[in-house]
């Protein structure tokens, strides 16, 4: 009996490192799903890799997120609007008017410094400003949601004001259908 169950540990540990040697299970190394970690997906939001279209299409979500813009940076500690982040999401709103088809998920986050629950709250506060912005400019809030990753989600990793200035920031993504 001890040895069958040596034999099955030994089995296991042997079918887990061919599993962890397997070059092509990330896609060019990129982490799960590729580039974007979302096996295919845009977000949490259900686009495919191939329905974000051309970035010379206007109406593509690939145009979204490159040319309108979908992410908006904040000061440190802070969840008001810098004129430059009015401007991406006078933007947003613009083109989200003309394609009324997309709902929006408004993604929150900050930077590693804080607490995890305070950052929450921080996050959550620049998605609503987010949010509260982009109703005033004529999106119903029924197109809109808003999550806050706080500190979980941080795009570059270092203890530099570089890397801090990139995390706190808001995302907007699109989901399929315009009440998300």
């Amino acid at each position: 009996m001890k040895r069958q169950i040596t034999t099955a540990l030994l089995l296991v540990a042997a079918l887990g490192l061919a599993a962890c040697n397997n070059p092509d299970r990330y896609k060019n190394g990129m982490g799960p799903g590729g580039a974007n970690g979302m096996n295919g997906m845009n977000g949490a939001n259900g686009i495919s890799s191939a329905a974000l279209g051309d970035v010379n299409n206007p109406h593509s979500v690939a145009f979204f997120n490159q040319r309108v813009g979908d992410t908006v940076h904040f000061n440190e500690d802070q969840s008001t609007l810098t004129p430059e982040a009015q401007q991406i999401l006078a933007a947003q709103a613009q083109w989200l008017k003309e394609n009324s088809d997309f709902g929006i998920i408004v993604e929150g986050h900050a930077d590693e410094r804080g607490t995890r629950e305070y950052n929450l709250a921080l996050g959550a506060r620049r998605a609503s400003a987010v949010q509260e912005f982009l109703n005033a400019h004529g999106i119903p809030a029924a197109r809109m949601k808003t999550i806050s990753y706080g500190k979980e989600r941080p795009i570059a990793l270092c203890a530099e004001e570089r890397c801090y200035a990139q995390n706190r920031r808001a995302v907007t993504v699109l989901s399929n259908g315009g009440n998300s």
